[in-house]
């Protein structure tokens, strides 16, 4: 694949250096994405023609498309997929001036969306949040009668890994849009920076929005965290006690598992402080081996990133169930409907890192 690309002169230190995949993001996406929507539009030609393996229906899926027919939604993703394939391949291209520009930025953009937080449920956050805790707590027998091979079968099923599928295409669509913009704009392709950059991406500015956006980024996992270990502890926040003491007994376990979740929400927002904290830009001393090095701004950004995602897809697959009557508003959805204002949070407070710490570009030479 030939991608187009205004050339720009390199400079200082970047002179003699590989073309490494990092390098080349802007066109390695691309491909990316151009691959992904025309293997996702080929397996829903194959489940339209009464292919085995449709991923959606079934009496735990909660997904948007959760009442959807391979019949009917087949020929659909095949059509999205395969036409996704082609739009992709000029953007690819750096194609496309005036309206047809924004039409492709909008569609890219509205792909991203759908594919990334509006289709998926919360089952992608489930899986990976409760891996570690499984095998953390399976030397200790937990969770009870359950193995590992049993969890990992449940927990990643072919439905959820089809869940994660989409949100990586949702990713790659999200980043080739943001690239074919920047190609095809007044801007360079690899860091974002015009001639003229707006007054909110100068590193004060960012800080100042940051700061706001981690304070969001950690009340909402706080809050979370207050209902489940209140009731790990016997605390009928809620509830009563008798129903506390029910739910424990149709469910063993249900209530320590809950808690384990917190915990790690809390983690979590311990580690957004860092977004701000000079620890999140050097190695604190109690780090073993790395004290006092840089951090890596990828090292945050992207374990951030996915987060956000995972998070904001699980709160509006929460929110749709509230919608549809399926669950009430109580103590045990409320914190939850707050997930996608913990991942909007969340990566507003992620970009505040990034353009406090991306530092002078090595190709447009623009600080």
């Amino acid at each position: 694949m030939v991608i187009r690309q205004t050339a720009v002169p390199r400079q200082g230190a970047d002179r003699g250096r590989g073309r490494s995949l990092v390098r080349r993001s802007p066109q390695w996406v691309s491909c990316a994405t151009v691959c992904w929507s025309l293997l996702y539009g080929v397996l829903g030609l194959y489940w339209s023609l009464g292919g085995a393996g449709f991923p959606f229906g079934g009496a735990h899926d909660d997904t948007a498309l959760a009442a959807s027919q391979a019949a009917v939604a087949g020929p659909v993703m095949a059509a999205v997929g395969l036409a996704g394939g082609v739009l992709a391949f000029v953007m690819a291209q750096g194609r496309g001036r005036g309206p047809a520009r924004w039409l492709l930025i909008g569609y890219g953009a509205t792909m991203a969306v759908t594919l990334a937080v509006v289709i998926p449920s919360h089952r992608p956050l489930m899986a990976i949040a409760r891996t570690p805790l499984v095998l953390i707590g399976a030397p200790f027998g937990w969770p009870p009668q359950l193995s590992l091979r049993e969890f990992f079968a449940t927990m990643y099923s072919w439905p959820v890994i089809n869940e994660l599928l989409l949100i990586l295409g949702g990713l790659l669509w999200a980043a080739a849009s943001l690239a074919y913009a920047r190609r095809t704009g007044d801007a360079c392709a690899h860091c974002g920076r015009g001639r003229h950059p707006a007054a909110w991406t100068t590193p004060a500015n960012a800080r100042r929005w940051g700061a706001w956006a981690v304070a969001v980024a950690v009340a909402v996992p706080t809050f979370y965290a207050i209902t489940r270990w209140a009731w790990a502890l016997g605390i009928p926040l809620g509830f009563s006690r008798q129903a506390l003491r029910v739910a424990e007994a149709e469910s063993p376990g249900i209530w320590l598992a809950g808690a384990g979740l917190a915990t790690l929400a809390v983690c979590g927002a311990l580690l957004t402080l860092g977004l701000i904290q000079r620890w999140g830009e050097v190695y604190p001393r109690w780090v073993l081996f790395l004290r006092g090095r840089p951090v890596q701004p990828r090292t945050a950004i992207i374990p951030a990133t996915v987060v956000a995602v995972l998070v904001t897809s699980a709160g509006m697959a929460h929110l749709r169930a509230m919608l549809s009557g399926q669950i009430s508003l109580d103590w045990g959805s409320g914190p939850a409907l707050l997930w996608p204002l913990w991942g909007a949070a969340l990566a507003a407070a992620t970009l505040a890192y990034h353009l406090r710490r991306r530092g002078r570009c090595r190709h447009c030479q623009r600080s």
